[in-house]
């Protein structure tokens, strides 16, 4: 071969071997940018050590498995993370059950949607002066949440435990105009939810969601009564939720991956020994 020719093929061939190094070279660079770049804000309630233990393990498997670095907007009652999300304050929120979202988006004309399941916690009825359901006395004081979905639970919880009876069915919000027999003439008093573990000083029992129980310093082995889990658990599930326009976002699937992980279910294990919180994804209710 003519040595200028082979110089000639010798220099096409570098050429070409540079510019293929220089296109993976960015390609990589551009793939590693995005991973960089995706952040999602998401609203939460102010939580216990053991909430934020297994948000910190979702936030590693969110990192680590699909480049997702996550961060998080505290609430300290339940009006607030929805109206954030709708004003899009925060990408998600995680903190309410399917109930809350539908009297949510039903009171306020919203749209906002579940895209993945959590936990669930079954809410449970406590008391500081009363040692078993049997000790409720004529006239007694009970405290309830007051937003339609909690109350509702609430009342769901009563009527379990035997202490009234609701004409509606299982997957209905109820009220305490629902309430068709109160053998005992308790009294039913309607509190914002944060409120409901302070008020055990002033009334005779209270129905107080989880969270607010585990900040108050209750345990479940101090219930007198706790909400069975079944078929007609469905509605209490809590949820990972997005604005209608976002359900299919590539990204924020990936966030639901990253929570219904193999990683959370032990977090929420070892957080919840006593299995007063449990993983929601794939529960087969009976």
């Amino acid at each position: 071969m003519n040595p200028r020719n082979r110089n000639i093929i010798i220099g096409i061939i570098v050429v070409v071997i540079i510019a293929i190094a220089a296109f993976i070279g960015f390609g990589h660079q551009t793939k590693a940018n995005k991973t960089v770049n995706k952040t999602v804000k998401i609203g939460i309630m102010t939580g216990t050590k053991e909430d934020d233990s297994i948000w910190q393990t979702v936030s590693k498997t969110a990192k680590d498995k699909y480049g997702i670095t996550l961060k998080f907007t505290h609430f300290t009652d339940y009006t607030q993370p929805n109206t954030a999300l709708k004003n899009g304050d925060i990408d998600l929120n995680a903190f309410q059950h399917y109930a809350f979202l539908k009297a949510w988006n039903k009171a306020n004309n919203g749209d906002l949607v579940a895209i993945g399941d959590t936990v669930i916690s079954p809410i449970s009825f406590y008391s500081k002066s009363l040692k078993t359901l049997s000790d409720i006395k004529e006239g007694g004081t009970i405290a309830v949440p007051n937003d339609a979905s909690n109350e509702s639970r609430a009342l769901y919880v009563l009527k379990s435990a035997g202490l009234i009876k609701l004409d509606v069915s299982g997957q209905t919000l109820a009220t305490v105009k629902d309430i068709t027999s109160n053998p005992k003439n308790l009294v039913i008093k309607e509190l914002d939810a944060s409120q409901t573990a302070r008020a055990l000083d002033s009334v005779d029992a209270a129905v107080i969601n989880n969270n607010y129980a585990v900040t108050a310093g209750l345990k479940k082995a101090d219930a007198i009564f706790t909400e069975p889990v079944n078929k007609d658990s469905q509605q209490w599930i809590n949820i990972i939720v997005a604005n209608k326009k976002d359900a299919n976002s590539s990204v924020y699937k990936d966030v639901v991956k990253a929570y219904e992980s193999e990683a959370t279910k032990k977090a929420i294990a070892k957080a919840y020994p006593d299995k007063s919180t449990i993983p929601a994804w794939g529960l087969k209710l009976k």
